[in-house]
């Protein structure tokens, strides 16, 4: 019977028409209703068969009507990815994850910018009339704080990416900052450096990324016993490329002793690169040099940089999996915040030549 349904199902597809649910359902072995509770992502599926539809999809090049579908279920079939700025490209490269995930999972993403940590801005994209052009946001604050917490609350699906706000009513994705920062620094400390500078930090801070990598700095020093000396910080408004090369200017004028550098993002690291070697100093021989973000283009850099992976894909992949979940009826769950995992990509700023 399998046999049979296999081989209509390849005539179907080799002809004017495509496959179709029934189609599924007659491979999988299993009723319509099912194949429908596996594309909606309903949780009460058994994983065999689970994997027997999703099989069956794959086998037969089943594409789902999403626009009927959403019309029963008086969806847009889109979803709203609103971020700082794409001119950071930490977030132009989250929004393409973003956008594939989503593609994967049957949404197109319309993405908004909202001023690199104006307030005023996200709270207007919040409470914006264009929600309605969405069935549910990811959102990636940044002048946003804690007290605003209660403002997510929106009436539709969100889930919120980053490090500004913790504990409010909503799902929340974010990156492990204070151990990445701490991993960061133990690199460049089991190579022998003891004058680390850190780049990036913003005064008065204790949330947001550049206070948690901050604290993640000053554990590693302190875990291997190695004196926190403010001299070394360097403080930015914004995490550009002519923000690094700026206070890589200014730490060097300070003339204090240096042999390594750990930059809060690869933007300031590849324009502090760029500075430290104006100013005659070899990397890594001399001054050893690590980011954070595995951005594309620290692997083309010469040297190529060292860098943090925050875990930006399973942070896209997450954030999309959290929003269909709750898009597919499951509200009354409490709201979850998970941590990503990170790693240390080891590149030629910090090789010691073993």
């Amino acid at each position: 019977m399998a046999t049979a349904a296999r081989r209509s199902a390849a005539t179907t597809r080799g002809g004017a028409m495509s496959a179709t649910m029934h189609d599924v359902a007659r491979v999988a072995g299993v009723s319509i209703k099912t194949v429908s509770n596996v594309i909606n992502d309903y949780q009460h599926v058994r994983p065999g068969t689970r994997e027997k539809v999703r099989a069956a999809i794959v086998e037969l090049g089943y594409r789902p009507n999403m626009s009927a579908r959403n019309l029963r279920r008086g969806r847009t079939g889109a979803i709203g990815l609103a971020v700082p700025e794409l001119t950071l490209a930490y977030f132009a490269q989250l929004a393409d994850a973003v956008i594939e995930h989503a593609h994967a999972r049957g949404y197109v993403v319309l993405i908004e910018q909202t001023g690199g940590g104006d307030r005023s801005r996200e709270l207007e994209m919040l409470r914006s009339p264009r929600r309605s052009f969405t069935d549910g946001l990811i959102f990636s604050p940044l002048g946003m704080e804690n007290s605003d917490a209660d403002l997510l609350d929106i009436g539709t699906p969100l889930v919120l990416l980053g490090e500004r706000i913790f504990h409010g009513p909503v799902d929340h994705v974010a990156m492990d900052n204070v151990g990445a920062a701490a991993a960061a620094t133990a690199h460049l400390l089991e190579r022998g450096r003891r004058r680390i500078a850190v780049l990036g930090a913003h005064a008065g801070e204790e949330i947001g990324s550049a206070g948690l990598r901050l604290v993640g700095y000053r554990n590693a020093l302190d875990a291997a016993g190695v004196p926190f000396d403010p001299d070394l910080v360097g403080y930015v408004d914004l995490w550009h490329r002519a923000n690094g090369a700026e206070v890589m200017d200014q730490v060097l004028a300070r003339g204090v002793e240096l042999d390594a550098v750990f930059a809060m993002n690869d933007e300031l690291a590849l324009g502090a690169l760029r500075r430290l070697q104006q100013a005659g100093h070899r990397v890594p021989d001399d001054v050893m040099l690590i980011g954070f973000d595995d951005l594309d283009e620290g692997r083309f850099s010469l040297p190529s940089l060292t860098s943090v992976d925050p875990g930006r894909a399973e942070i896209a992949r997450t954030g999309v999996d959290l929003l269909v979940r709750r898009l597919g009826g499951d509200r009354g769950e409490r709201p979850q915040e998970l941590l990503t995992q990170f790693r240390v990509v080891e590149r030629e700023s910090t090789a010691t030549g073993r």
